[in-house]
């Protein structure tokens, strides 16, 4: 089958992301949220973050109008269903996310493949409570969508060859690189990510060394761009714990066990970038360490 239009439910950090990506690929991007500030925002970033490429001369005006000419915003989920794939790129919660798969299935045409952008939930027991688990895949973009290369392609037990080959030609056509990975909790990114960014909150919990030099030490000594807590906050606390639960409940080990002071930092709140604190806080001009 070859996929034309793409629905897009959640316009948050990711689903804004991967509706720039298949707008500007040549896709019609239906996009949708619960919430239409979340829309707002969402068209106005996809517009700012265009008008940086055309400005780097990654892409030209043209280029630009076309894609924002192809993204459809719409509250009705109906409309989403009516795509040809389907991308849920909700928050972490399986139960939201049983939640828009239900809703979305009444509307749904035979052929559309849904997929859920999950970094860590079972596909296959996301794609058991629908009507179509041969026509069901974990479809999992890196943050920030329109920058980084790697998509993680999961199938589920029931996932067919055909609905594989659809998404990885969509991967393709965006031009970025698919990693096929199998239904294990979090994949491959995510398996090896977060237990690393587990463990420097267990370095910093412990107190052999503080933020700044527990990121300082894996930007220098290791040669990572960004430091595990740094990415943390990045990524988002909550998102980081709810990994990590995922893992530690999945695969019933003691080592995914998450630290008590990631617990307690998204009990505060303290979230990260999103919410203007977390292993920093970002209210000033530059960053300051929390600990």
């Amino acid at each position: 089958m070859e996929i034309k239009s793409v629905g897009i439910v959640g316009a948050g950090q990711m689903g804004n992301g991967i509706a720039h990506v298949m707008a500007l690929s040549g896709y019609d991007v239906r996009l949708n949220d619960i919430s239409s500030d979340a829309i707002d925002a969402a068209l106005a970033l996809i517009t700012r973050n265009l008008d940086r490429q055309v400005t780097r001369e990654k892409i030209s005006s043209a280029d630009r109008d076309s894609a924002l000419s192809r993204i459809q915003a719409t509250p009705d989920l109906a409309q989403v269903a009516q795509s040809d794939l389907v991308i849920e790129a909700a928050t972490e919660r399986e139960d939201i996310k049983h939640q828009i798969f239900e809703a979305l299935l009444p509307n749904l045409k035979p052929e559309t493949i849904l997929t859920s952008n999950t970094s860590s939930i079972s596909i296959t027991r996301l794609a058991s409570r629908t009507d179509r688990p041969e026509k069901f895949m974990g479809f999992h973009f890196m943050n920030p969508v329109p920058v980084m290369q790697l998509v993680e392609l999961i199938r589920g037990i029931a996932t067919d060859a055909e609905t594989y080959d659809a998404c990885l030609a969509v991967v393709q056509k965006l031009g970025k690189t698919a990693a096929s990975a199998e239904d294990f909790p979090a994949f491959i990114v995510n398996r090896i990510l977060m237990p690393m960014i587990n463990e420097a909150v267990y370095t910093l919990y412990e107190g052999v060394g503080n933020v700044e030099s527990i990121d300082q030490s894996m930007k220098l000594g290791a040669n990572h761009p960004m430091g595990p807590l740094e990415l943390a906050d990045f990524i988002g606390l909550d998102t980081c714990l709810a990994i990590m639960n995922v893992l530690h409940d999945g695969l019933a080990d003691t080592k995914y066990r998450p630290c008590p002071l990631l617990t307690k930092y998204v009990e505060a709140g303290w979230l990260g970038r999103k919410t203007q604190r977390g292993f920093y806080d970002y209210r000033g001009e530059v960053p300051v360490p929390t600990r």
